[in-house]
């Protein structure tokens, strides 16, 4: 037993040690030494110890002392560790880090590790930077420079907002089969052919198929869901041109809701979902008897995701579309039936964003209005 550095706690100390290693909020390495510290306040040898603790005899060794020496709080932390110091300072990290977020240097596309050692040498007195050196700042101040991400960004303004509510409250209202609500968007979708027929899969080895293929033009399914019941609607067309769109229009209204007074349709701003496509498409008469059934409501630009349909979207390609489909036609037959399948089990869209919700996540982007005038 080291008799040189023996471990007698007090009361309180032993009682913060026992509530630290119940709650289990702390470090690994600092439950260690309070269990350390424990063992020896109960008479156990350093070999008890560290083989209960399971740590090496200098661990107990290092903890007993510093408890001795400097305390309950230096006991349990961490001892400095040598090392070498850091290479660059505070203000030359400030300049790698604005290094990487300017622009690249002419002729290349992006920042790299390399590029920016190169850089910070030329702009400091050191006369050499490694790579590591440079990904490790980059790492603690969260950059990447050499990786962009591309998104649309809206202007919410009071344009935004009025077409979001009104969004909302189509989907938020008590279904009316004389007035269905129904969301439409188009998808372009590639037809893929196989150059080389896939090998099947086998118990041990999975499907082969090979990495070359054959493009053989595209298509586009426009998509129809209704807000509030389970029926979606799948059409096959070779463009999305303004005639396509004015075609769907019909259909909907004479084919899919040939009982209902209205039909509220929720779309996005796409330049052929106007009700000009229609007079351009087909007979004045035909149009306007056509758009009396049709109510259009837009989505806000850049704010496709309001389209209930683009969750539908995704499930088509994730459970149909996710493979090589070589022709229109079982392009047509393949969507049909998961059409089928899809209608038929009751699927639905759970929509949980309401108008209520939009105006406390989106209370700071709500435009403020103007104050009265006296």
């Amino acid at each position: 037993m080291n008799v040189r550095y023996r471990v007698d706690l007090d009361q309180p100390e032993r009682d913060v040690l026992t509530a630290m290693l119940r709650s289990g909020k702390h470090p690994a390495r600092k439950l260690k030494r309070a269990q350390i510290l424990l063992a020896a306040d109960a008479g156990l040898g350093d070999e008890a110890i560290a083989a209960t603790v399971v740590v090496g005899g200098s661990t107990v060794y290092r903890t007993k002392r510093r408890f001795v020496e400097m305390g309950l709080r230096a006991a349990l932390s961490e001892e400095p560790r040598p090392g070498a110091e850091r290479k660059l300072s505070g203000k030359e990290e400030a300049l790698l880090v604005a290094t990487a977020c300017s622009s690249p240097p002419p002729g290349r596309a992006r920042w790299t590790l390399e590029l920016l050692a190169d850089a910070f040498v030329k702009l400091t007195e050191h006369e050499q930077l490694s790579r590591e050196t440079v990904r490790r700042r980059l790492a603690e101040n969260d950059l990447k420079p050499w990786r962009k991400d591309m998104w649309c960004i809206p202007k919410v303004d009071a344009e935004y907002i009025a077409r979001m509510e009104d969004v909302l409250d189509l989907y938020a209202e008590t279904p009316d089969p004389t007035r269905p609500v129904v969301c439409f968007d188009e998808s372009p979708t590639q037809l893929i052919g196989e150059v080389r027929q896939p090998i099947p899969a086998a118990p041990g080895r999975l499907q082969r198929y090979d990495c070359e293929y054959k493009r053989n033009g595209t298509a586009n399914l426009f998509v129809f869901l209704n807000a509030h019941r389970s029926w979606r609607k799948v059409k096959l067309t070779e463009r999305r041109a303004a005639d396509d769109f004015a075609l769907c229009m019909r259909d909907l209204v004479d084919v899919h809701y040939p009982d209902a007074e209205c039909v509220r349709v929720v779309l996005d701003n796409l330049s052929t979902h106007t009700p000009a496509a229609l007079y351009r498409a087909l007979p004045a008469a035909e149009a306007r008897r056509i758009l009396r059934r049709l109510e259009f409501h837009y989505t806000p630009k850049h704010a496709s995701w309001l389209n209930m349909v683009e969750i539908e979207i995704g499930v088509l390609r994730s459970q149909c579309l996710d493979r090589r489909i070589e022709s229109r036609e079982r392009l047509a037959a393949e969507s049909a039936e998961w059409e089928r399948q899809r209608n038929q089990s009751g699927a639905r869209i759970n929509w949980m964003f309401s108008t209520e919700q939009a105006r406390l996540k989106l209370a700071k982007a709500y435009p403020k209005p103007a104050a009265n005038e006296s």
